[in-house]
């Protein structure tokens, strides 16, 4: 699974890197989880850790689903370690807690059973059968590869920075500022050109919670050269933007060959 499904496209922390949030690679591995762990908990959370990706949110989802199988009660008391002291401890940057998501999760749950023809009678809880019908297939980045990530021209003297490449597509990779836990409320304004046009201005907060992931993208360009500028209109003497680089797409493989393994080595070599 993971040589087949693991490369990435649009994540660009993930390109060329044996990083990956992605859901399919870690929905697989939360299904082994419940496939080989054969419903025991510590063995099903065990294999699901081990496996590695995002191992937190993966064994929390294989064991949130055996819970709900087997009911809270039946939870291993080794995994309910701490549980009651935190469940009035509201989540950081929000006004719930564990029993408010418990209640919210449960009132979901019977309105989601009513609404598709079921009934609740008392503590009776009646679900209505249904053929699953596959959904419409959708396919993200469609005939859009990863083709390379090249380093960025700084002008400090100008307070931009730019980069020439070829291809149909591109990601700027970098922070405003980015520290963990950062207040700072204040806010750069950017502009954006390609190609000698301006085609956005953005403002990108250095605050950590509220910062611009990416600082721009565009996957929709012709084939061929470009340039692309940014431009700081507000420079800062305590702040910066900084980590600093590009993705390059293209809109197919080079020679047939699968990009990531090839302009992994590209990277490596420049």
């Amino acid at each position: 699974m993971q040589k087949k499904w693991a490369d990435d496209i649009g994540c660009s922390d993930c390109v060329f890197t044996a990083c990956n949030i992605d859901a399919k690679v870690n929905a697989a591995y939360v299904v082994m989880g419940l496939l080989y762990g054969k419903g025991d908990f510590t063995q099903t959370l065990e294999i699901t850790t081990r496996i590695g990706q995002d191992a937190d949110c993966n064994a929390s989802s294989a064991a949130g689903i055996l819970g709900t199988i087997f009911g809270y009660d039946k939870i291993p008391a080794y995994w309910k370690q701490g549980l009651k002291e935190a469940e009035e401890i509201k989540f950081k940057y929000t006004t719930m807690s564990l029993n408010d998501v418990y209640k919210v999760g449960f009132k979901h749950a019977l309105d989601n059973i009513q609404l598709q023809g079921g009934s609740i009678q008392g503590n009776n809880v009646r679900i209505r059968t249904q053929i699953p019908i596959p959904v419409r297939f959708e396919k993200s980045f469609d005939s859009i590869y990863p083709l390379s990530k090249i380093p960025v021209q700084w002008n400090t003297e100008k307070d931009e920075f730019s980069f020439n490449f070829e291809g149909t597509g591109f990601v700027i990779i970098g922070n405003a500022s980015f520290r963990w836990e950062s207040k700072n409320p204040y806010i750069f304004k950017t502009e954006l050109y390609i190609d000698g046009k301006l085609a956005e201005k953005a403002n990108m907060p250095v605050k950590y919670i509220t910062r611009r992931f990416d600082l721009f993208c565009n996957y929709d360009l012709s084939k061929g050269p470009h340039t692309v500028r940014v431009k700081i209109i507000n420079p800062d003497k305590d702040e910066e933007i900084k980590f600093v680089k590009a993705l390059i797409y293209s809109d197919q493989l080079v020679n047939g060959i699968k990009t990531n393994k090839r302009t992994e080595q590209n990277y490596k070599n420049k």
